[in-house]
């Protein structure tokens, strides 16, 4: 049964109004932070009226100064190459194939294995090799899986801005729209950037094996849409030194790229199918059974919360069990059962945990 604390609760963006209100007050009580607090990032200037912040300047590493999304790839990758070219190095004896430099083709044959590329350029020969290239793909796709992608997505967030401007050349754009652009059409220009990388990767690619693999620009091109799917058939393959160090980097981007992509694409077609969804039930006559259906409370009419909490289960946006939810979390929080939330209740709340 729904009750007025619902109402309370969604009047505040029914009527922002109040909410001005609230802060033209001079009466109303403010909370200020405590002088023990620790100082938030400031601008420098904001301290002590001076042009430079007062804080010292603490060195940082490399690492430091990498976002966290790149950081976690960086040392997984890192983790993941060092155990997998350590351990093909001493095998390499029982993996059969043309060989060009040990180092080098442990490292390879372990990112193709990681990719599930699978030129069978080098493939293993003994039993020990056979069950260690199994445990080494699984790990592998998890880590491109669960970690690699991370830093894709930060890569295409961070040029969203470019491609909105880039879009919108001919057009005066301020930040606020730019935002308000990147947040309603995210998906889609994730897809228009990774599809552009992509392509990109396919031409440098195809280049490549034309001029130093010396392949014809057909089978340049086949070998590289190959590796990009990870079908790796093997009939052609990256077969001298600068190409397996080429390969190196170009095999794990290129066939990251094309996972993200595939992606990006199931995000933007869910992205609007919920679009259609919201339009539909927007577009919706209101009939006796949806009347029905939003009275929870059963008093015959429908109030505007109730209203607004029955078109968002309709749209998909929430469902029964996250109000719920909520409903016993603001309960749990309102301990003098008024139907609203003051200080006073959240003093008590918190309190009551405190206790033994």
């Amino acid at each position: 049964m729904a009750s007025d604390s619902e109402k309370s609760l969604l009047s505040g963006l029914l009527n922002p109004t109040t909410q001005i209100n609230h802060k033209l007050d001079p009466k109303r009580r403010r909370f200020r932070r405590s002088r023990s607090a620790p100082l938030a990032e400031s601008v420098p200037g904001e301290i002590n009226g001076t042009n430079e912040a007062q804080s010292p300047e603490r060195s940082e590493s490399f690492l430091d100064k990498i976002h966290p999304s790149f950081r976690k790839v960086v040392i997984y990758l890192i983790f993941y190459l060092a155990i997998g070219t350590t351990c093909f190095y001493f095998v390499m004896d029982q993996i059969n194939g043309k060989k060009i430099d040990g180092v080098l083709d442990s490292v390879y044959f372990c990112i193709v294995t990681m990719t599930t590329v699978g030129y069978g350029d080098l493939v293993p020969n003994s039993a020990p090799t056979k069950l260690l290239a199994c445990v080494f793909v699984f790990s592998g796709m998890a880590l491109i899986g669960l970690t690699l992608s991370k830093g894709a997505d930060y890569l295409v967030e961070k040029q969203e801005i470019l491609l909105v401007k880039a879009l919108h050349v001919r057009q005066k754009r301020g930040p606020t729209q730019i935002l308000k652009d990147m947040e309603t059409n995210k998906a889609r220009y994730k897809c228009y950037l990774m599809m552009a990388l992509l392509v990109l990767l396919i031409l440098v690619g195809t280049t490549f094996l034309a001029t130093i693999e010396k392949l014809d620009i057909i089978d340049a091109f086949y070998c590289v849409c190959s590796t990009i799917t990870t079908l790796g058939y093997g009939d052609k393959s990256f077969s001298t030194k600068a190409g397996r160090v080429f390969a190196l980097f170009w095999i794990l981007t290129s066939t990251i790229c094309l996972a993200q992509l595939l992606c990006y694409i199931a995000e933007l077609n869910t992205e609007s199918r919920q679009k259609a969804l919201v339009e539909y039930v927007l577009a919706k006559k209101m009939t006796n059974a949806d009347l029905e259906a939003a009275d929870v409370d059963e008093n015959g009419t429908v109030g505007a919360a109730e209203f607004i909490i029955y078109k968002l289960k309709e749209m998909g946006k929430i469902n029964q069990e996250d109000i719920s939810l909520l409903r016993e979390e603001f309960e749990n929080l309102d301990v003098d059962q008024s139907g609203t939330l003051s200080t006073s209740d959240l003093m008590l709340a918190q309190s009551s945990e405190t206790r033994p």
